[in-house]
């Protein structure tokens, strides 16, 4: 059997068609965490589509397993200097999810305007606040949220018919990023970030769950173009993110707050240039002070094909 780009097996009640009929829905970063669980989400709908996937290197192997599968696998560089390219890929899509690297704001305005020439109906782009705005100034540096949420005005400024589907705090980085812990001398791990343990993260499985608001977003009665959506299987406690993760796995795993100095310097000991390293100690002052969506809570869980995970169920599943 097939695995996907997830490293995981198909559904089996997979409903990838080539049918003509099937609405056509355009995948960006196919491949990728966002762009394979919207796939997977699609797949396991008992609607059928149409699907078009987008990837810069059609020939690896994740890209062979969409093909498998009865994706329409499509080579193409988002980059700006490839607008043609760009514009074609997006022809005769239906739908559209797009997303882009957070700094990459001049290609995410590409992908609206080739979206909104398309003429597709239901478009989905993945957003971020802007902390620029919401903290009226304050805090201006958290550059990969302002790259995505500027394309989102852009969006907004063109007339494109979209929503924008949020992200959350991706799961997976607590465990697979070497910046999101520390060993200690005793052998225990220390999750030491520069926020209080009170501080609530909006946990979300990426390639599990994300999908699941895009396929909802998509086959709603009335596509609610302009409204934005806020992903997570929960909000948590920094603090509980480290005591569950210690409960579940048998370690002692505490967790530290520490100054935002020397979240920085632990920073620039990975070789990371300052740019980075004052956008990403900016963004947890910003969590802390406003909160990952700002002041707005996650969306509801109702109306999605299933319930999202949390962060317990998501560390069980490292299991599996």
């Amino acid at each position: 059997m097939p695995i996907n780009a997830l490293g995981q097996s198909p559904p089996d009640n997979m409903t990838i068609t080539d049918t003509v009929s099937a609405p056509l829905v355009a995948v960006v970063g196919a491949t990728g965490i966002q762009g394979g669980s919207v796939i997977k989400a699609l797949e396991e709908s008992d609607k059928a589509y149409r699907i078009r996937g987008f990837t810069r290197d059609a020939s690896k192997p994740t890209a062979q397993a969409l093909a498998s599968r009865g994706v329409e696998v499509v080579s193409v560089s988002l980059v700006v200097g490839n607008k043609d390219e760009v514009y074609k890929a997006f022809e005769g899509a239906n739908m559209i999810f797009h997303m882009n690297a957070e700094r990459e704001t001049a290609e995410a305005k590409q992908l609206f305007d080739a979206a909104k020439a398309s003429g597709a109906e239901r478009i989905v782009w993945s957003g971020l606040v802007s902390f620029d705005k919401i903290s009226g100034g304050k805090f201006p540096h958290v550059y990969h949220f302002e790259g995505k949420a500027a394309a989102t005005e852009y969006g907004r400024q063109i007339g494109a018919p979209f929503v924008d589907v949020q992200a959350g705090f991706y799961a997976v980085n607590m465990i697979e990023s070497p910046m999101a812990h520390t060993k200690l001398e005793d052998g225990s791990l220390a999750l030491e970030w520069p926020v209080p343990p009170t501080t609530r993260m909006p946990i979300i499985d990426a390639a599990y769950d994300y999908g699941l608001y895009v396929r909802h977003v998509f086959e709603l009665p009335v596509f609610p173009s302009g409204s934005e959506v806020r992903t997570a299987g929960e909000m948590i406690a920094a603090g509980d993110i480290a005591g569950q993760l210690g409960e579940l796995t048998g370690k002692k795993v505490v967790f530290k707050q520490i100054t935002t100095e020397d979240y920085g310097a632990s920073l620039r000991a990975f070789g990371l240039p300052p740019h980075i390293v004052e956008d990403l100690v900016e963004c947890w002052v910003v969590f802390a002070e406003y909160g990952f969506y700002g002041t707005k809570e996650i969306s509801s869980h109702e109306g999605l094909a299933r319930k999202p995970r949390t962060w317990k169920e998501f560390v069980k599943s490292l299991d599996q």
